[in-house]
């Protein structure tokens, strides 16, 4: 099977033998296809190097009180041991490039924008349709902080679609986009499009789910590793009950979807690769009659400690007519078993009745897991809603009788419509503060927002008003 990937400018780490023996001949082979002059696989050797999952964490903002794919065969064992997680430090990496690409407009002052931060790109641009499904990670360095928001987008002539963006910060709030591809290790722009060969299950789209950031300990900011989970689209469609598809307007259909993995050394330019299913996806849908026997998507990656990652993902229980979350462990990241449904559709009459999708899972400093999660109400309605858990694999608890963030009451409010697909951003400090971007809609579209806790009280979110001066 031939590599899908764009052989672009990147740096390569001054050994292969940084990277996690874990993965270290699909690495190579994913690299190689990016730079022929990467070093074979039989350069690598077997000894063992350490390398970190790089949590990102952020300063808080002020707030007003009123609210191609690389072939699988791998020929190299692969020692859990190899990689470790430093999840609860604030990591300090080398300040990524700033972009060429211009800034993008801000968004409009009012209390109808309460919370915008990222609005539709400008006419023609790839993104000027539809923007979402936010995955926000933050850099630090000794000179300045450096943020990375992946997201998808949706230009007005592409009707169904949908590339990966990049958008850089240095602050995480006034973003900086590109209007076209990415052409180096310092633009913004699209990095991530649909797989070309007919065989593969990304054909018809794509949308970003997690990124996990690897490096190894003796050249940490030469040789980081960006691992992107995404969901990819096929043409064939499921019918969804009312409300539960992405567009509340559509047709009540969606496209079949699979989990997929992409590497990367910038952030930008990708190489798919292959997982077990025979169509490059890391794993299939269940089997019939199973709780995720129709669709798999919006797979989240949590890196709970050597040996051990954890991947929480919704699909549509055809038993229950509900969107549920289930998860998945590996060993590996790439090689998954499925666990089975944890979450499912709420009481009757709550805001998450019809079902609960798009789940982001962070680990608390006190060890016990958050998930902030978008709930559907018999009504069609989405809201945002958290829940709790001890170890991250079962017991999971709802947090309060009621959502964290409901989508605004003003007839103009930009995110009138639904609140969904939310990403936690850990802030700096001796307590749980937390940031929390997500995707809104309203009668002129859609954009991402940002909402911050009042301090560690996970059940108050407050829109992002602006920085107090």
């Amino acid at each position: 099977m031939a590599a899908v990937a764009a052989s672009r400018s990147f740096t390569l780490p001054a050994s292969p033998s940084s990277f996690p023996l874990i993965h270290r001949s699909r690495v190579a082979t994913a690299l190689f296809h990016l730079n022929p002059t990467f070093p074979p696989l039989r350069s690598f050797t077997r000894t063992r190097h350490d390398c970190d999952f790089l949590s990102r964490c952020s300063t808080k903002p002020d707030i007003h009180s009123d609210n191609s794919m690389v072939p699988k065969d791998s020929h190299l064992g692969a020692s859990p041991s190899a990689i470790k997680t430093e999840s609860d430090t604030t990591q300090r990496v080398q300040s990524p490039d700033t972009p060429s690409s211009s800034r993008g407009a801000a968004p409009a002052a009012g209390s109808s924008y309460r919370g915008l931060v990222f609005d539709l790109g400008p006419e023609h641009a790839w993104d000027s349709r539809e923007i979402g499904s936010p995955v926000v990670k933050r850099f630090l360095s000794d000179e300045e902080e450096r943020w990375y928001m992946w997201y998808h987008g949706r230009s007005a002539g592409e009707t169904d679609s949908d590339s990966i963006g990049l958008a850089v910060s240095g602050n995480g709030v006034h973003w900086e986009r590109g209007s076209g591809l990415a052409q180096s290790g310092a633009d913004a722009g699209i990095v991530f499009r649909c797989g070309r060969d007919w065989w593969v299950f990304d054909t018809h789209g794509v949308r970003p789910s997690d990124v996990l950031i690897m490096s190894s300990n003796k050249v940490r900011a030469a040789t980081a590793v960006y691992w992107l989970y995404y969901t990819g689209y096929t043409s064939e469609k499921v019918t969804l009950p009312a409300g539960v598809d992405d567009d509340p307007a559509s047709d009540a259909a969606a496209f079949v979807s699979l989990p997929g993995l992409a590497i990367s050394q910038d952030g930008r330019h990708w190489a798919r690769i292959e997982g077990e299913h025979h169509s490059g996806a890391l794993f299939d849908v269940g089997a019939e009659g199973s709780w995720d026997s129709l669709l798999i998507a919006a797979p989240r990656v949590v890196f709970h400690r050597t040996g051990d990652l954890r991947m929480y993902y919704h699909s549509l229980d055809v038993n229950t007519g509900c969107i549920s979350i289930g998860m998945a462990r590996s060993r590996d990241g790439i090689r998954w078993i499925k666990l089975g449904k944890i979450l499912g559709g709420g009481s009757a009459g709550s805001f998450d009745e019809a079902g609960v999708m798009n789940g982001h899972v962070m680990m608390k400093k006190d060890g016990r897991y958050l998930m902030a999660y978008e709930g559907v109400a018999a009504t069609g309605e989405r809201s945002i809603g958290v829940a709790e858990s001890e170890d991250g694999l079962k017991d999971w608890r709802r947090c309060g009788e009621g959502p964290v963030l409901r989508p605004s009451q003003e007839e103009v409010g930009w995110d009138n419509k639904t609140v969904g697909s939310p990403c936690l951003v850990r802030m700096d400090g001796n307590d749980d503060e937390w940031r929390m971007y997500y995707r809104g809609t309203g009668k002129k579209g859609s954009g991402i927002g940002l909402a911050v806790s009042e301090g560690s009280q996970i059940l108050s979110f407050q829109k992002w008003t602006g920085f107090c001066i």
